[in-house]
């Protein structure tokens, strides 16, 4: 299976780039695994609702270009169904079952995806209805994709 993971922003924090790291490593052993990090828009404190629409489409823009055609997206989204790990490992497992081998999951930068990229979804994940740094969802969503897998092989981990 091939996964790509589309963010939004740098990452900076050298914790968070250790953690990805090692999960990502030990994710090879699965899954082809890409994480494509695309630049961020600027945005300042105080925008119109305009302003925000704009941001997100050029953000989206990028997303989209990004999105392999045969790709099932996976939009992390706070309005997205909320599932567990186990849910989320039989989700993975019968993408693979049907030939889905290319699964893209979306993470949108700090205002959110554009309404193209929301469209474009085949289905939206939420992992908690709070709201989170986008940062540190690459994290979450990196271990709990690793955990999918070893819950699909029957391997230990998971508990």
């Amino acid at each position: 299976m091939n996964i790509s993971i589309i963010t939004v922003g740098k990452l900076k924090e050298k914790y968070l780039k250790q953690g990805i790291a090692e999960y990502t490593k030990r994710l090879q052993a699965y899954a082809k695994i890409d994480i494509i990090e695309l630049a961020d828009e600027k945005a300042p404190e105080h925008l119109s609702e305009q302003d925000m629409k704009i941001i997100k489409d050029k953000e989206g823009e990028r997303i989209l270009s990004k999105i392999n055609p045969d790709a099932h997206v996976i939009a992390l989204a706070i309005e997205g169904k909320m599932k567990t790990s186990e849910e989320l490992a039989d989700t993975i497992d019968k993408l693979a079952t049907y030939g889905k081998s290319k699964v893209c999951f979306v993470i949108g930068g700090s205002l959110g995806l554009s309404d193209a990229v929301m469209q474009r979804a085949n289905e939206k994940l939420s992992f908690s209805r709070m709201t989170f740094p986008h940062q540190l969802m690459r994290l979450v969503l990196v271990e709990q994709v690793y955990r999918a897998f070893r819950i699909v092989r029957g391997e230990p981990y998971h508990k």
